[in-house]
């Protein structure tokens, strides 16, 4: 170690705790939105689809079943085709997966006001499940999502590992305190959805999703410099 090495660590509150803890609130209202004037749709909550395709085939409800696989498929869809614009176009823009994920709800607003129904419909929820997927490849390091901004089951495997750590004297507090941080945001976003959902009837709640995701994306063009000094990094890698 050379005496000019930099060996404090980097600021806790940084650029991608910043912007995963916004889109973490951003996904937790989504899901709130699409959950509370639909038929109890998951849009963030694939385990549960899941079960759900397969045990409702059992329960003889084989819409459920099917409406539930639909909308696994449009998560991966949402997923493979925001990968694929992050490899060939937008490696270094931090607003790519937001503006697609608001392209996907602008879309679901569009069959809504067609469609004209009281509460939002499967076929409007497919498109929330597709923009839901596309936001998770925000963050992406060597190929591969490194905070998956909806997957709270995961996020609290981390974060009660962490305790563990620290409380048996192996790591510090910031081995728990980030994945606490955007546990919190979800759960957050999920209540103002909530909330909105109290004062905004079904016929108007994409509206609201629609614009919370508008938001969020011009936060993200805003909050990131390196896409303002156009700094090179190697494609696949950063936030979105």
């Amino acid at each position: 170690m050379t005496p000019l090495e930099d060996v404090s660590p980097s600021p806790f509150w940084d650029l991608e705790t910043r912007l995963s803890s916004v889109l973490s609130i951003l996904a937790g209202y989504i899901g709130a939105a699409a959950y509370t004037h639909s038929a109890g749709y998951f849009v963030t909550f694939m385990t549960g689809n899941t079960e759900r395709a397969v045990l409702g085939n059992f329960a003889g409800d084989h819409t459920l079943a099917g409406g539930a696989a639909l909308l696994i498929f449009s998560f991966l869809l949402g997923v493979f085709i925001a990968s694929l614009f992050r490899r060939f176009w937008w490696s270094n823009h931090p607003h790519g997966a937001t503006t697609l994920t608001t392209f996907a709800l602008l879309g679901a607003d569009v069959v809504d006001d067609i469609l004209g129904e009281r509460g939002i419909g499967l076929i409007q929820i497919v498109f929330v499940a597709f923009g839901m997927g596309a936001l998770n490849t925000s963050f992406v390091k060597n190929g591969e999502v490194s905070i998956p901004v909806s997957y709270v089951t995961g996020t609290l495997v981390k974060f009660a590992q962490g305790v563990e750590r620290h409380v048996a004297g192996g790591g510090n507090v910031r081995d728990w305190l980030g994945y606490g941080v955007q546990y919190a945001s979800f759960a957050l976003g999920a209540l103002i959805g909530g909330l909105v959902s109290l004062v905004v009837d079904g016929a108007n709640m994409l509206d609201a999703a629609l614009a919370g995701s508008a938001i969020v994306a011009a936060y993200t063009w805003w909050a990131d410099p390196r896409w303002v000094h156009h700094k090179p990094k190697r494609r696949g890698d950063g936030v979105a």
